[in-house]
């Protein structure tokens, strides 16, 4: 079924508002790195001031890597007990924090969902209103939110600054990048965007849930809470747990179109302005639109390959009788797992955003969509969600596979390969290399071992090719640090829980240390000459290059998988086989 206009049109007014608030947000971004004066200086900068006083820190000392990195490390592991407490101790909030009186978290769900927000997973093996308290939704859940968030924007900011110093030793002060983070720009743009989403009628309160009786006389029980304050940060720093079992797709979470647009804006938001950021720290903004544009495009095919998938509709609908034509009362295809109130041009932009970036909100279930439609969310994740990404984490993912880019030019043409005029040379390739294998080999080390066993077989809900697509979306979400699922699949098993948690937290902290490594290693180099053999990465060549390597790389490192999965469950639909 062709793409309507109407869908084309939503994609482009969205795409469009992105671009316009790119270069704006990242100036300010700017200017608070770089520790300039912001109208939010006077309020911000005495309380700044009092942490470093509290902590002991010296915000004009800098680190190397190592520092750099054990910093983060050790500021990680501290979080995640932080928020293992708050769940094993929850009986103990009280009937302010715990109006349901909910009890302790079991230790073995505690420590996967610990291991999944504090690396900014935010999987959710657990329903949200059934199991975490107002204290532990606030203070452990929505903490990591921010917390998580900033780090990984710190980690993007010390790569940045490890490609583009000269001859240097340093990368940043950790504790002062993510401090600046919190204060100057989660902080004010979370505040603002959950009183927009209160006006809109997402809840905000510490109300008992509500015993109601329907229209056919049946008890309903309705679940509230302080739901604005987690999500609008969920979305801002591509967190993605839902305070809600349904997450985005929930009213009280997501409740009209105007709430839908502004997620997805938010979701994408600081990605976006990071390419930016990085343009103006290499003196040069071409440098970021160049990858702002590959991003883009990227994005652009993600979109274009789920909606018709979408739109085209389930033939095995069509057999029972159902009416999946476009009419202009009614959106047609497969509305099977989304919410009428989105239809599905917003629910499959929704999908492609939230799994571009590492966020992991949705407002439709995966599980229901078509195989084509279901593959497309697994890959942005599993490419390592490059496309804007996670905050932080998609610009430093997309600048690893740039390397790789210039890397491949420079064989090409017989000379040492240059990024920002820093070459690139045997020790930086090595841990390019390492980064990018990290998470393939985690998410088909992991499925293999699923897919062989009772422990992972016997949660799927499906068998055959979608069984096995449920068990390495899975996977994928946790280790590319993603968060969303199938749904198709029970993970709150001893297996899952365990072999997630480790999942989710190589799948950051592995990766990142590769990473930081290069940058290491790239900040101490000389800035080479440009000359006439100097390969150009602003222009149109550099970013089809980079896109074509981003495809080849994840064609030959996921391809076996994808085609015993999704690929295969579409030529039996195709054939009218049920799988």
């Amino acid at each position: 079924m062709p793409i309507t206009p109407n869908s084309v049109i939503q994609i482009l007014i969205y795409l469009v508002i992105l671009l316009l608030i790119t270069k704006p947000l990242g100036l300010y971004l700017t200017r608070v790195f770089a520790g300039e004066k912001t109208w939010l200086t006077p309020v911000f900068a005495p309380v700044e001031r009092l942490f470093y006083r509290l902590s002991g820190v010296d915000a004009a000392e800098e680190q190397k890597w190592t520092g750099y990195v054990v910093s983060m490390l050790l500021f990680s592991l501290a979080g995640m007990l932080l928020l293992f407490l708050f769940e094993r101790t929850q009986q103990w909030h009280g009937s302010l924090f715990n109006p349901q009186g909910l009890g302790a978290v079991e230790p073995q769900l505690a420590f996967n969902t610990a291991a999944s927000f504090t690396t900014n997973t935010n999987w959710q093996a657990y329903t949200g209103e059934q199991t975490m308290s107002y204290l532990t939704q606030m203070a452990g859940l929505a903490f990591h939110n921010f917390v998580s968030a900033a780090t990984g924007i710190a980690l993007a900011l010390a790569f940045v600054r490890g490609l583009t110093r000269r001859s240097a030793q340093h990368l940043g002060n950790f504790w002062v990048d993510v401090t600046r983070c919190i204060l100057y720009i989660l902080l004010p743009i979370s505040i603002i965007g959950a009183l927009v989403l209160v006006s809109q009628g997402v809840v905000q309160n510490f109300n008992a849930y509500t015993q109601v009786v329907t229209l056919e006389g049946v008890k309903q029980v309705i679940a509230q809470g302080p739901v604005a304050s987690q999500e609008i940060i969920k979305e801002l720093g591509t967190n993605g747990g839902g305070f809600f079992n349904a997450n985005s797709a929930h009213p009280f979470e997501n409740p009209n179109v105007i709430t839908n647009m502004l997620e997805m804006l938010a979701i994408f938001a600081i990605p976006a302005a990071l390419t930016y950021v990085f343009g103006k720290m290499a003196g040069n903004t071409k440098q970021g639109w160049a990858i702002w544009s590959a991003m883009a495009i990227l994005f652009l095919i993600g979109v274009f390959v789920i909606l018709p998938a979408e739109q085209s509709g389930n033939p095995f609908l069509t057999q029972a009788g159902a009416n999946q034509a476009v009419t202009q009362y009614q959106a047609g295809g497969n509305m099977e797992g989304k919410e009428v109130r989105f239809g599905i041009t917003q629910t499959a932009l929704f999908s492609t955003i939230t799994t571009d970036a590492s966020c992991g909100a949705v407002n439709g279930f995966f599980d229901s969509f078509t195989p084509i439609g279901g593959m497309v969310p697994m890959l942005n994740i599993a490419l390592g969600e490059i496309i804007f990404g996670g905050v932080g984490s998609g610009l430093y993912g997309m600048l690893i596979f740039a390397v790789l880019a210039v890397f491949i030019a420079g064989l090409m043409v017989g000379r040492t390969p240059e990024y920002l005029g820093k070459k690139i040379e045997q020790k930086e390739m090595k841990m390019a290399a390492l980064a990018i294998l990290i998470l393939p080999a985690l998410i088909l080390g992991f499925t293999a071992i699923a897919t062989v066993i009772p422990a992972g077989t016997g949660s799927i809900l499906n068998s055959g090719p979608h069984g096995l697509s449920e068990i390495l979306y899975a996977y994928t979400s946790g280790t590319g640090n993603n968060g969303s699922a199938f749904a198709g699949l029970s993970a709150n098993t001893p297996f899952y829980n365990w072999t997630l948690a480790i999942a989710m937290l190589f799948g950051r902290f592995a990766f990142v240390v590769p990473v930081m490594a290069l940058a290491g290693a790239l900040v101490k180099k000389k800035v080479v000459p440009v000359n006439a053999g100097t390969f150009p990465t602003t222009g149109p060549l550099f970013v089809v290059l980079l896109i074509g390597v981003i495809l080849i790389v994840g064609a030959l490192t996921y391809f076996p998988a994808y085609a015993l999965g999704p690929v295969v469950e579409h030529l039996l639909m195709l054939a009218g086989k049920r799988f």
